[in-house]
């Protein structure tokens, strides 16, 4: 097996663990059980834990932040742009469940210069988002509510759909798209 499969498959396997026991409580060993290796043969691919969380971590905020670029680029009303964004997120759990309970819960165990990169990330992803709300605040297609509770409230909802996602039997993905966003925008009456 060469390197890049056997580092993806310890990614893959860190990811399962970090999502079933958090960051703190994995060990390189519990790593190196899951896929039948020593620990020590762990290092001939990885330098150790905390290469793995950046791994995970990053590549997961630079599918949202290349998401929300496309978002932004692309024309569109406020509420076309906030429908992406939701339909985005959607398609990142669906294809990055595991990854995401590090990303929403372990992104504090990075370390300096990916700690930085991951706030950089995140920032300028939400400063997008809030700009769609203001612009559809100004353009009469959202209510006049303040931009930080609508932020709020559908980033609450969209931050911790991974776990909902998995204990509902994964739902169809058009109809997950379909049903959020119409409550999400539209909200229940």
């Amino acid at each position: 097996m060469n390197k890049i499969s056997r580092k993806n498959e310890i990614i893959q396997m860190a990811s399962k663990l970090f999502k079933e026991k958090g960051y703190s409580a994995v060990t390189m060993r519990d790593i190196a059980a899951g896929i039948n290796i020593k620990a020590a043969s762990l290092y001939n691919h990885i330098s150790g834990k905390q290469e793995i969380l950046s791994a995970i971590i990053l590549n997961v905020a630079k599918e949202f932040t290349v998401g929300m670029d496309g978002v932004i680029a692309k024309k569109g009303s406020a509420i076309e742009k906030i429908e992406r964004v939701i339909e985005l997120h959607i398609d990142i759990t669906v294809n990055y469940s595991e990854a995401l309970a590090s990303l929403n819960n372990d992104w504090m165990h990075l370390q300096k210069n990916d700690l930085a990169e991951f706030i950089k990330m995140r920032e300028r992803y939400e400063e997008n988002f809030r700009s769609i709300i203001k612009q559809g605040i100004a353009s009469n297609e959202l209510k006049p509510n303040h931009p930080e509770v609508i932020l709020f409230s559908i980033f609450s909802t969209l931050r911790t759909l991974y776990l909902w996602y998995e204990k509902r039997g994964k739902l169809d993905v058009n109809i997950l798209k379909k049903d959020m966003v119409s409550v999400l925008i539209k909200g229940i009456i």
